[in-house]
């Protein structure tokens, strides 16, 4: 999605999609690890969790009194289009990996951490810039702590590709 923005409160409104998006995923994330006894990634994904909903907390303190623009529930999902509801919800659900998963909630971060850059990089103002810049920071931290826990997941997915190459006869 390309967004021009031309005020803080934009960047706010943006920034609160964002980090909500993060924390309903990262909460069904560690739901489904949990439901898997995959205890540790369960625990970090509440930990990320925590983190995007205590920003939201932060934000939402900062623009208290403020009439910020409505942005479309699913400008920023993680995942479908759709209500939570919807089949393609559920079947993700059914096939996601941990691996999966820390993928996912890492594209998501790196989105956020790109966006938020790109924000910081066009923008004349200031305020603005330096407001970006200290969310793609916080989203820069995010996006570590899921690097180094996807580095210690092994791929779960067959390279169907390489598999057959080295079963055929030379």
């Amino acid at each position: 999605m390309t967004v021009a923005l031309h005020s803080a409160l934009e960047l706010y409104a943006h920034a609160l999609a964002i980090e909500r998006e993060a924390t309903a995923r990262y909460r069904e994330f560690a739901a489904q690890m949990a439901d898997r006894d995959q205890e540790a990634l369960a625990s970090l994904f509440l930990r990320l969790a925590a983190l995007e909903q205590e920003h939201a907390r932060q934000l939402e303190a900062r623009t208290v009194g403020m009439t910020l623009p409505v942005i479309a529930d699913a400008a920023y999902r993680w995942l479908d289009a759709g209500a939570p509801e919807t089949a393609a919800h559920e079947w993700i659900f059914r096939l996601l990996t941990p691996y999966d998963a820390l993928r996912i909630a890492l594209a998501g971060e790196n989105r956020a951490c790109r966006f938020f850059e790109r924000m910081a990089a066009e923008s004349d103002d200031d305020d603005l810039r330096a407001l970006a810049l200290e969310m793609a920071a916080e989203e820069r931290e995010h996006a570590a702590l899921l690097e180094r826990a996807l580095a210690h997941e092994p791929d779960p997915h067959i390279d169907w590709e390489r598999a057959l190459e080295t079963a055929r006869p030379t």
